[in-house]
């Protein structure tokens, strides 16, 4: 098992925003975890790559065997674990460029980030100007992208990548993951589901005020989210506690 979260419970302040949770991800399988805005999706991620304001009260974070629940960041991430972010923040001084060439290690892998650079359509233009600085939702959903790939990590954590960018731009992404993620594993957070265009996840889940109340079949949970929406995974979450 690559990841193992058991019985997880995360707090921020005073509010506790993650209540149970269990999860397992095994080596070369793709989840997707569904949810509607403030269902507890991105406090998941904080918790596994270790954000200091999200604090474990209960449970474990097991990554690749290794107890990682009280772990700095930094040694998640030389572990392996990559994330692309939502909502990216502004990096004046330090270029795209010089970014990528830093966490990629450019000179053993040139000429593979230069393909990569080419299929994401990150152009010269891009690279020389600061991280995110005046970019558009497109251009930073395909540069965090690009920054968590040229990573190379064994396990990407994905962060809505399908929100807040247009058909072309979706494409892009959602093809160059697709061929990614074949060799790799990797946990994708979205709202409305529209990457599942382009992926195929081994197996979906649905988050409800931060606790997971479901698993299956990815397209037989979107289907139903499309049909009734979230209202009928709140139906389910009264139900299990009856």
């Amino acid at each position: 098992m690559l990841l193992k979260i058991e019985d997880l419970h995360v707090e921020v302040g005073d509010r506790l925003l993650l209540k149970g949770i269990d999860l397992e991800i095994g080596e070369g399988e793709t989840h997707i975890l569904f949810g509607p805005n403030g269902s507890g999706k991105s406090s998941l991620v904080m918790a596994i790559i270790g954000h200091p304001g999200y604090k474990v009260i209960d449970g474990r974070i097991i990554f690749k065997g290794i107890d990682i629940t009280e772990k700095p960041t930094a040694e998640r991430v030389k572990l392996g674990i990559g994330v692309v972010f939502q909502n990216p923040p502004k990096i004046y001084g330090i270029r795209l460029r010089e970014l990528i060439n830093r966490i990629s290690g450019k000179r053993e892998r040139g000429d593979d980030i230069l393909k990569l650079l080419d299929r994401l359509n990150i152009t010269e233009n891009l690279l020389n100007r600061h991280v995110n600085v005046g970019f558009s939702g497109g251009e930073i959903k395909r540069c965090e992208i690009a920054q968590a790939l040229a990573m190379n990590s064994d396990f990407l954590i994905l962060d809505e990548p399908d929100s807040g960018v247009d058909v072309e731009n979706l494409e892009l992404i959602g093809r160059e993951l697709s061929k990614v993620l074949e060799k790799k594993s990797a946990l994708i957070i979205t709202h409305h589901g529209y990457i599942l265009r382009y992926l195929k996840p081994t197996k979906a889940h649905v988050m409800i005020q931060g606790t997971i109340i479901c698993h299956g079949d990815p397209d037989q949970i979107l289907n139903q989210i499309m049909r009734e929406g979230y209202r009928w995974c709140e139906k389910c979450r009264l139900m299990r506690r009856s």
